[in-house]
């Protein structure tokens, strides 16, 4: 444990001493007009009053704001984990590079959203790959993903508290895709108030980090100590205001990372609960949508749920702090749930 702790602080500070300069790289690259010569018209065109809810109250930020965050903590988290392992002489084994080509295909499929980001600025409307060439993307990841899980690795059951070991044999296939296109998109739509996803995936992968030290299992719990140090550091400059956003590459790849984290313990139902909050993000505009097609009406004047709590009323750093608290009585219980079933 001692070890972890200092890998966690090595990231921080190492991570927190490359942010700095490539935070400003990603300001001049927003607002140089040789890369971005729009900038000032598009700055105009957003103050119409009359764009769409959720724009009205997420107006200004990425405008502001540059995107691409995930860019920089991918690649330094793979780095970092990389040398912890060789120098601790433990082998780099399977589940972690299955972890890292998780973390790299969701970033890639995200980066080609965040590169036309980064040079095309937000106009009231969306400004990256449609949504549907995403999620096909995302798709046939999920799949190989999940074959991988299952024919190499060797995974092919759940445990459930108290009922124990449930083999689902090739059954586990789709399920695996489920969690972990489920958790990409949860964590990429939770991304939009300051500090609230990366503070959600902080506080859950501190729960595994405890739950892959009590299976005495050292390289996922490294790898784990070093994502959180890595996220703090960039936390630090995601609160509010936030001075950078993490784009799709972090948010597809940091949340498909944490459903295949939670799918290689064996605690998928532990993952739900540890994740929660991203759940009930999803499930608040997953029944916003079949609202709208099945009823003809919005069941919220806006989802997910957090800027439905920013439309009534609610301050941006309250929504966050409260979802945080509620992220950690979720990471709590499902890691008592985890510990049950060893």
């Amino acid at each position: 444990m001692i070890e972890l702790l200092g890998l966690i602080l090595i990231s921080f500070f190492v991570t927190s001493f490359l942010l700095i300069p490539f935070i400003d790289l990603l300001f001049y690259l927003k607002r140089s007009p040789r890369f971005n010569p729009n900038f000032r018209k598009v700055v105009k065109k957003v103050t119409d009053t009359s764009t769409p809810i959720h724009n009205q109250l997420l107006a200004g930020k990425d405008i502001n704001t540059p995107v691409g965050g995930g860019i920089l903590i991918i690649p330094a988290v793979i780095v970092l984990s990389l040398a912890a392992l060789l120098i601790s002489r433990h082998r780099v084994n399977l589940e972690i590079i299955v972890l890292f080509l998780t973390l790299i295909a969701f970033g890639l499929i995200g980066f080609l959203d965040d590169f036309r980001k980064i040079f095309v600025s937000f106009s009231g409307k969306y400004a990256g790959i449609r949504g549907r060439y995403l999620l096909g993307l995302q798709t046939v990841m999920a799949l190989f993903i999940s074959l991988i899980l299952y024919y190499v690795v060797g995974l092919n059951n759940i445990f459930i508290p108290i009922v124990g070991n449930v083999v689902l044999g090739w059954f586990y296939i789709p399920l695996a895709v489920f969690a972990i296109l489920a958790f990409s998109n949860a964590f990429n739509i939770s991304d939009g108030l300051d500090g609230l996803s990366t503070g959600l995936l902080t506080i859950c992968l501190f729960a595994f980090l405890a739950l892959a030290s009590s299976t005495l299992n050292q390289d996922m719990a490294i790898f784990a100590g070093v994502w959180i140090g890595a996220l703090i550091a960039y936390l630090y400059f995601n609160v509010f205001p936030a001075r950078v956003y993490l784009g799709d590459a972090g948010a597809y790849g940091f949340g498909a990372a944490l459903a295949v984290f939670g799918l290689l313990t064996g605690k998928i139902l532990g993952l739900a609960v540890i994740g929660g909050v991203f759940v009930v993000i999803i499930l608040s505009s997953l029944l916003q949508i079949l609202s709208k097609r099945l009823l003809h009406r919005k069941l919220l004047p806006v989802t997910p749920i957090h800027m439905y709590l920013k439309y009534i009323g609610w301050e941006e750093p309250k929504v966050v702090m409260r979802l945080w608290l509620a992220g950690a009585i979720f990471a709590i219980l499902g890691l008592w749930l985890a510990l049950l079933s060893r």
